[in-house]
């Protein structure tokens, strides 16, 4: 309103750029990116009259390909209906659905050490058929439906369960393909069996290849890009983090945010974080 009221008096108003920060891993847990808890701070984002940009401050390994296309699709959506660009920012990591996220964007900026790509899908677990054998215990299992029990850790691996496993990741894995053919159209230089076989690469690389489009760090690029008196916005400021985050928290509150910190300290540490 008051940038508004600026304009309608003649007066100068700065360049305005929202910041959404994107950061974590992405699924549905209580820590992680969901288009549930992120769809109001997208609409903030967006809000502002006059808009210069939207700017996606982007530190995720990735998770859910579901979130990370909801995520996607309804930042594109607005960036269509605004008539606003997007640019992507990637601090530490973007990775598998992290990279779907800064696809999302118009162009995409990296530092020259961050980690990028890893444009796959991947499904892990354990199996313990040998240690309740060797502990004498005996598994019981009944359903209704003959793939109801696929892929129990507790019994042993079936081919056609394996055979339905890899179908469902290489369909997810297209979507994925279809997505960044999508928005790095024109952009790519590798090829993609190279681009495409879940590997991941520095900023520098990165460049190389064309998954982003240059190198450089959110104040630098904005302040290049819309000059030094821009307003920059963020929408949502960083969660806390240490022993703070988990204080008032109940006993099962506060036993949940610990499971979802180690989980996501896990996916971080598989880039080296």
């Amino acid at each position: 309103m008051i940038r508004r009221l600026k304009k309608l008096a003649g007066l100068s108003v700065p360049p305005t750029v929202s910041v959404l920060r994107l950061s974590g891993t992405i699924g549905t847990g209580r820590r992680g990116l969901a288009l549930e808890t992120l769809a109001a701070d997208i609409d903030r984002a967006f809000a502002p009259d006059d808009l210069s940009a939207v700017a996606l401050l982007i530190n995720s390994p990735g998770g859910s390909p579901v979130q990370s296309a909801l995520i996607g699709r309804r930042i594109r959506a607005l960036a269509v209906e605004k008539s606003v660009p997007v640019l992507a920012f990637v601090e530490d990591v973007a990775a598998s659905g992290g990279y779907w996220l800064a696809a999302a964007a118009d162009e995409i900026v990296a530092d020259p050490c961050s980690i990028v790509g890893s444009i796959g899908v991947i499904s892990a677990g354990f199996g313990f058929t040998g240690l309740i054998e060797k502990l004498g215990v005996d598994r019981r299992v009944h359903t209704a439906g003959t793939s109801k029990g696929m892929l129990d850790p507790f019994q042993a691996e079936k081919p056609e369960e394996i055979a339905h496993l890899k179908a469902l990741q290489g369909d997810m894995h297209d979507q994925f393909k279809d997505w960044v053919r999508e928005r790095r159209a024109g952009r790519l230089k590798a090829t993609e069996e190279e681009l495409f076989n879940g590997a991941f690469w520095t900023g520098r690389r990165a460049l190389d290849l064309g998954l982003i489009d240059r190198l450089g760090d959110l104040r630098a690029v904005v302040r290049d890009r819309f000059g030094d008196k821009v307003v920059v916005d963020i929408v949502n400021p960083a969660r806390r983090s240490g022993l703070g985050r988990f204080i008032g928290l109940g006993a099962r509150d506060l036993a949940d945010n610990v499971a979802d910190a180690a989980m996501e300290r896990a996916a971080f540490a598989r880039y080296g974080l």
